[in-house]
């Protein structure tokens, strides 16, 4: 789905989380970040993606990673979702698409049949100079740190 590959620069992103603030790329100089698409808040395969890095949460600060979950849920349903489950990381509300769209993680997707458009479900390893280190378009929802940490 997404054209980035790996060393490619990631897009220059920005966009607002759960209590409104701004995040952007320029932000993690100097960390790696994880940044990772779902398609929605609270639903069972998100839920599980997202608990598996905040349990491991610990190692990845080890490994000076930050994390940025991404969705096109409004910021009341990322604050729900964060409060929730309590992650110790931010979840941006990009109802406009325009970091999903940078990312190229929106398109046609099928599902019991239907086609429809929304986000592919992807995650980006960006180095701390801004340059991608690795797509992982076949994520494991519930060994999802596993899959970036080795």
């Amino acid at each position: 789905m997404t054209t980035l590959k790996k060393g490619d620069n990631a897009p220059n992103f920005s966009g607002k989380d759960q209590d409104g603030n701004q995040h952007s790329l320029i932000d993690y100089k100097g960390k790696k970040l994880v940044v990772f698409f779902y398609p929605k808040a609270n639903t069972p395969g998100c839920t599980a993606e997202a608990c598996d890095l905040r349990d491991n949460f610990d190692r990845f600060q080890a490994n000076n990673y930050a994390i940025l979950g991404v969705s096109a849920d409004a910021e009341k349903a990322q604050f729900k979702f964060k409060e929730k489950y309590n992650f110790p990381f931010p979840l941006l509300a990009d109802e406009d698409k325009s970091v999903i769209q940078a990312f190229g993680v929106w398109g046609p997707k099928k599902f019991m049949g239907k086609e429809y458009d929304g986000i592919h479900r992807t995650t980006f390893i960006i180095d701390e100079n801004g340059v991608i280190e690795e797509v992982i378009t076949e994520v494991k929802t519930k060994t999802h740190a596993a899959q970036i940490l080795g």
